[in-house]
């Protein structure tokens, strides 16, 4: 009976454990997974890492575009005076002609017959005057007489002059120095006074019109008055080549356009060489250089409802995140704790299993979530590649910081980059790269890239 108890158990007892042994295999899974699931990780806070730089303030050259339509400082309609046929055309279209050059000649006989007629009537009466006041000498006739004589001598010497100046309209003349437009009528047409021949214009200086927005128009008049309306104007042909000469903004429309919004400008170019023409066009460039201009990348900012943000980047108060080190190694120990009691746990239930009559329960392998860092002979290589001094050299290299999202206004934009208007002063740190990954009030930690270094290899542009 005695050796029966000592070296194997009774029926009873291995009834019994054969129906406890799959149900304490489950609870205890059951125990372990949720030990897993429950145990506090180690890690510190998630900081992200993204890199930082700074707005710059420097000189900035601004240019502004506008399409502009090419007029001539004077372009007039040449029509015709008199009525009668068109006898002689003295030029030809595109031909450059000088003030005084006679260029139509209307059929004259009749209005040179006219003058003759109205010059021998005055004469006549130049002669009865000069008969009145003989008598009007010798007391024959009354002053009245004489007075009449000569209204009438006056009448007559008026509708001479008239006769000469309508004759002197049948002859078409250039009233300035200019080029010949396509000609309206041919030599043999007959013209009624008011009927075009052509147009003639001065192209020596050329008046370039280009409509500015009203926001703009506000800002150029604010620089007049405070002295910064220092503006280079350049025009670029339909060819894009630049003309040679610059041109000088000398007037601004009265009136807004209703439709547009907008309000003409008006840049006058020197034209010696005849190059512009009337009714040509262009694109005016308008250059101007800030004085000491915030300047920031586009790939910087990013867009919200259309507006334009950024992630100003601020110091972290004294005080805050200097005990996530000691939490997180607290956790750390934490775990490695209950690893060791894992382990001495199932070093226990191996010795209560370890029973002469009954039979060790093969162990399973462990579970992906359940293996331990320091089983991992990889691992352990990785952590003596990371050395104190590898982790020391890592956080010398990056800082930390708070991000805080701002709104800017933008003043122009220029080879991806925006010039600050407002929102943003030289010197204050903004997030570059990682825009996406943060949020207003995240604790970042950043590498810092120096201004020069960012804007000398700009290629994408805001976000």
């Amino acid at each position: 009976m005695f050796h029966q108890r000592q070296g194997q158990s009774s029926p009873a007892c291995l009834r019994t454990w054969r129906f406890w042994s799959p149900l304490a295999l489950a609870v205890a899974l059951m125990v372990i997974f949720s030990g897993c699931a429950k145990r506090p990780e180690a890690h510190h806070a998630e900081h992200h890492l993204v890199k930082v730089t700074s707005a710059i303030a420097k000189d900035m050259q601004i240019t502004e575009q506008y399409v502009s339509q090419i007029h001539s400082c004077r372009h007039i309609e040449l029509r015709a005076l008199e009525s009668g046929y068109l006898e002689e055309i003295k030029i030809k279209e595109g031909q450059f002609v000088k003030k005084g050059d006679v260029l139509f000649r209307v059929l004259a006989t009749l209005y040179q017959a006219r003058l003759e007629s109205d010059i021998a009537e005055a004469q006549l009466v130049e002669i009865e005057y000069k008969n009145t006041k003989k008598l009007f000498e010798q007391k024959v006739v009354s002053e009245q007489e004489v007075a009449l004589a000569q209204a009438k001598l006056a009448k007559a010497n008026a509708k001479v002059k008239l006769a000469q100046a309508e004759l002197n309209f049948t002859e078409v003349k250039a009233p300035f120095d200019g080029i010949i437009d396509r000609l309206r009528q041919q030599q043999g047409s007959l013209v009624a006074e008011g009927d075009i021949l052509t147009t003639l214009s001065d192209n020596n200086v050329m008046w370039a019109y280009f409509n500015v927005p009203e926001a703009r128009y506000l800002a150029y008049q604010q620089e007049v008055k405070e002295g910064q309306a220092d503006v280079k104007v350049e025009l670029v042909l339909a060819n894009h080549t630049t003309f040679p000469l610059p041109g000088k903004i000398t007037a601004i429309e009265a009136d807004f356009n209703n439709t547009t919004g907008n309000i003409a400008f008006r840049a006058d170019f020197p034209n010696p060489e005849q190059l512009l023409r009337h009714g040509q066009t262009g694109t005016i460039l308008l250059h101007k250089t800030l004085k000491d201009a915030v300047v920031i990348p586009q790939r910087a900012t990013f867009e919200i409802l259309a507006k334009r943000f950024v992630y100003v980047v601020e110091p972290v108060p004294e005080g805050e995140g200097k005990d996530e080190p000691e939490m997180a190694d607290s956790h750390q120990a934490q775990a490695h704790t209950e690893g060791e009691d894992d382990d001495d746990d199932d070093g226990d239930d191996e010795k209560d299993d370890k029973k002469p009559s009954a039979k060790p329960a093969p162990k399973r392998p462990p579970l992906p979530h359940e293996k331990k860092p320091h089983d991992d002979k990889h691992h352990d290589d990785h952590l003596k590649k990371l050395s104190p001094e590898h982790h020391a050299e890592h956080h010398a290299n990056t800082l930390r910081g708070i991000v805080r999202q701002r709104e800017i206004q933008i003043r122009n934009e220029k080879d991806d980059i925006f010039i600050i208007r407002s929102g943003l002063k030289a010197g204050e740190k903004i997030v570059l790269e990682g825009v996406r990954q943060v949020r207003d009030g995240d604790e970042v930690e950043y590498e810092y890239i120096d201004p020069a270094e960012v804007l000398g290899h700009l290629k994408n542009k805001a976000e």
